[in-house]
């Protein structure tokens, strides 16, 4: 139905006349043997009558330059400045999710303007950007700038922010729906209506080629108006020829868990080997790690192969982009830092290593192949294990469909609001009302209340009720006319160096400790054995032991940016380490998965090992369906186990795993742990949970009753560290904590104390403080997922299927694998998996 309402809405749009292009324009596409496509001559006729406009158009179909041509064909016909003329501000303003983007984004926009020997000057202004050329930037501006949502904030935040950007005609937004769901999105969207406030008479273009809600996307690019629809004009071009898809089926026996693929990499090598330029995508920068030495290891050819990922340095990274670009390399392994649109030319094969976790990602990502819309992209799906394998068939469907499941737009956080209120003022002096009416324009805060606006602004102003005798909280005050500025300089430059809202997870070193002397000793430091994310050392208690390095180590401290742990012997670890990757299976291709499995008419498409196992699990036990949820039960060794089939995702499944464990230790069940995966969720413990089912002792449909997510919910949350962890990224991003100072920076460690002892003066003493406020909010959404679990336990209330069973089910042999899993370095790795897994199957099959 959505597509039929946008294929209307296109076939509305009046087609824009040929003769709207400059005779110029016009020989030069006929210099290169091109001829405009109508979705660029659409967006030259919208810039010409001066609307608003959202192109939604499938890789290769000429995005960027339907985006820019307005801008040149307008910059063209103004002409240069005459001499002795003032210097005009920004004309056009291109904003971009990566700089990497922006940079080649302006490398080719210098090939139009020089061979149509234009009157443009087009320049980029990233972090990147010499501070000399910064500050001349803003004496002599460009015609164009490129740049980042983070520069954005920084420009807007300046008193001459009015004069540079007077003249403002354009602004381009690319790859937008990259942009919104995030608090990115949030900063550029008051960014955004910042830019209405200086420059009403500019317009905006958005750019897109992924989109699940269009309408809503087109809503967010212009001004709001409370009571009213307001949308930029909609131009959608229809999809080009369809990628070339296939899952990669190996004659190797596909694991049961597990997300390295090593098994399936010697095809994959071979498959590089045969294209021109590959790209390896991956979806955690260790899977980057893994992959890329695997294939080393196999280059026997000596094939140019480079790495790219977030925590290379951006010089390498930067070498690596200019090695693409001028076809000197044969692949390159990659994370998401490659999803987006930078044209890469040559590359000819798109290979996803491991599930795609998204219909729109994947799409995304092989549209990263063949730049040309006429002609298929190429690419293969790698499934890491046997669950990836029915994920990659509902991508893969998915794909065909030509779906999409981005994420939905989000609501604008109150910590990114405090840090515009203080970039607000930083700019200069502004009245409380005006402002409101401003950021009530921008769609992720149209439906913000004035008291919650009041409320950020008193943050700003005295750190709120709470923290307001504290004078280092004090950052802006209203004065006598009415306006509010800021109370000191200082102020400003700690902004400009605190700016933007990405924060990077701190890093402990997790070092072996031991006493030499008598027991009862002080821990001396022993060897450094990796590192783990800060967040997962505040999720442990002194004695907690868990699995790292192949080894079973016990919690002990933390001294300064060091975990200390000794070894134990613990045979079943407390905290367990979670599998799956970086992102969360999508909730369309998990209501695919399901589908599959509860129809085995369709196993014929899956490989012949996959449907063997599918079918032992109907016989020894049963499938999930497509709205219920099948829980299973069986003892092994001296522990008894849970296994829930949920498919929402890692995110909710954590927070599902959390809470049975608190409703079956009331039970008195004496749960243990619990294991979460993309796909279920397993819980361990002493009491036999089957019988408690099957003797009436408690109700299945009782343990995952909804209501879990009330009183539970709260008690578990103000006994975990996960608030706190979610306070400390709203402190730094509403400015209540900075990361840098002039001068110096603090390490996580430091800002964790610093933001740990102030959660807890405001959860004591003003709860519903505003950054208590965004705390929740976004651990509700971001670490615990719980409108998806919500959604899920109300779809399978009253269906719950439970199988009480002897003995482990086929189903069951990967999350158990996962849950015994310690790793081994090397080639024995997979022979050691493989030996285990056996002996599960067999004991799965009553063997």
């Amino acid at each position: 139905m959505f597509s039929a309402m946008l294929t209307q809405l296109a076939d509305k749009a009046p087609t824009a006349p040929a003769d709207l292009l400059p005779p110029a324009f016009a020989a030069w596409f006929a210099r290169r043997g091109w001829a405009p496509r109508p979705h660029q001559l659409e967006l030259l006729a919208k810039g010409n009558a001066r609307r608003s406009a959202l192109l939604i158009a499938p890789t290769g179909a000429g995005k960027t330059l339907a985006g820019f041509l307005p801008s040149l064909v307008a910059l063209a016909a103004r002409g240069k400045v005459p001499p002795g003329s003032a210097s005009r501000g920004i004309h056009t303003l291109y904003i971009s999710p990566l700089k990497a983007l922006a940079v080649d984004i302006a490398r080719n926009l210098d090939a139009p303007v020089a061979e149509m020997k234009l009157p443009v000057t087009v320049e980029t202004r990233t972090g990147d950007t010499p501070a000399h050329k910064r500050q001349r930037q803003k004496l002599k501006p460009p015609d164009i700038l490129l740049t980042t949502p983070e520069q954005l904030a920084l420009l807007i935040a300046q008193p001459d922010a009015e004069r540079f950007f007077s003249d403002l005609d354009t602004v381009i937004l690319d790859e937008l729906h990259a942009l919104v769901t995030s608090k990115r999105g949030d900063l550029l969207s008051l960014g955004l209506a910042r830019l209405r406030a200086i420059a009403p008479q500019h317009r905006a273009v958005g750019l897109s080629a992924t989109v699940s809600d269009p309408l809503a996307l087109a809503e967010w690019l212009v001004p709001q108006v409370a009571g009213c629809e307001v949308r930029a004009d909609l131009v959608t071009v229809a999809g080009g020829a369809k990628p070339e898809i296939r899952i990669l089926e190996s004659e190797e026996r596909i694991p049961w868990s597990g997300h390295s693929a090593r098994y399936a990499l010697p095809e994959v090598y071979a498959a590089i080997a045969a294209s021109r330029m590959a790209i390896v995508f991956v979806n955690t920068r260790s899977q980057a790690e893994l992959v890329f030495a695997e294939l080393w290891n196999l280059n026997e050819l000596g094939l140019p192969i480079a790495l790219h990922h977030g925590s290379l340095d951006a010089g390498q990274r930067r070498k690596v982009e200019a090695a693409m670009g001028a076809g000197r390399l044969r692949a390159v392994v990659a994370t998401s830092t490659l999803d987006l649109g930078i044209d890469w030319g040559d590359v000819d094969l798109v290979v996803h290593v491991g599930a795609p976790k998204g219909a729109s990602r994947l799409a995304q990502r092989i549209g990263r192949a063949n730049h040309r819309m006429d002609e298929p992209s190429q690419a293969i799906l790698v499934p890491a294990n046997r669950f990836e394998v029915l994920e990659c068939r509902s991508a893969l469907d998915a794909n065909y469909l030509g779906a999409q499941d981005t994420p939905p737009l989000r609501r604008g956080g109150l910590d990114v609001l405090a840090q515009h209120v203080l970039g607000r003022a930083v700019a200069g002096p502004f009245v409380a009302d005006a402002f409101f009416a401003e950021v009530r324009s921008a769609w992720p805060y149209r439906e913000l209340e004035r008291e919650a606006f009041e409320r950020t602004v008193e943050f700003v102003a005295n750190g709120g009720y709470a923290l307001r005798s504290y004078e280092r909280f004090a950052k802006i005050r209203q004065t006598v006319d009415g306006s509010y500025r800021l109370t000191h300089p200082r102020f400003a430059q700690q902004y400009r160096l605190n700016v933007g809202t990405i924060i990077e997870a701190p890093l402990l070193k997790v070092r072996l400790g031991g006493n030499r002397g008598r027991p009862g000793a002080p821990l001396r430091g022993g060897r450094v054995l990796g590192e783990v994310e800060e967040y997962f050392a505040e999720m442990l208690a002194p004695g907690d032991t868990f699995l790292f390095g192949g080894e079973v180590l016990r919690y002990e401290t933390i001294r300064e940016n060091e975990m200390l742990v000794t070894r134990a012997r613990d045979e079943a670890p407390k905290v367990p380490s979670y599998a799956g990757g970086k992102f969360p299976l999508s909730t369309y291709l998990a209501a695919g998965v399901r589908a599959m499995l509860a129809d085995p008419a369709e196993w014929h498409r899956l490989p012949a090992q996959v449907q063997e196992w599918l079918t032992l699990q109907k016989q020894v036990s049963a499938l999930p369906g497509r709205d219920n949820l099948l829980i299973e039960t069986f003892p092994r060794a001296d522990r008894f186990y849970m296994v829930a089939y949920p498919f929402e995702g890692r995110l909710a499944h954590q927070t599902l795993g959390m809470l049975l464990t608190r409703r079956l230790e009331r039970a008195r069940m004496r749960p243990l742990g619990f294991l979460a995966t993309d796909y279920c969720v397993a819980v361990w413990g002493l009491g036999d949970m089957g019988r408690l089912f099957s003797t009436g002792g408690l109700d299945p449909g009782a343990l995952f009753d909804p209501d879990m997510l009330g009183d539970d919910l709260e008690a578990w949350l103000d006994e975990t560290w996960l608030m706190k962890r979610s306070f400390r990224a709203c402190a730094l991003i509403a400015g209540l904590v900075e990361r840098r100072h002039p001068g110096q920076e603090k390490s996580g460690r430091q800002v964790t104390v610093s933001t740990d002892l102030v959660y807890d003066v405001l959860r004591s003493h003003e709860p519903d403080h505003i950054l208590m406020r965004a705390t929740r909010a976004d651990a509700a959404e971001g670490l615990l997922d719980v409108a998806r679990l919500g959604e899920m336990l109300a779809r399978v209330s009253g269906r719950i299927v439970h199988k009480r069973l002897e003995r482990i089910s086929p189903l069951a042999v990967p999350i158990m694998l996962e849950l015994g899993r310690e790793r081994v370095d090397g080639e024995s790795a997979d022979v050691l998996l493989s030996e285990v897994a056996d002996e599960l199957m067999r004991e799965a099959a009553g063997e």
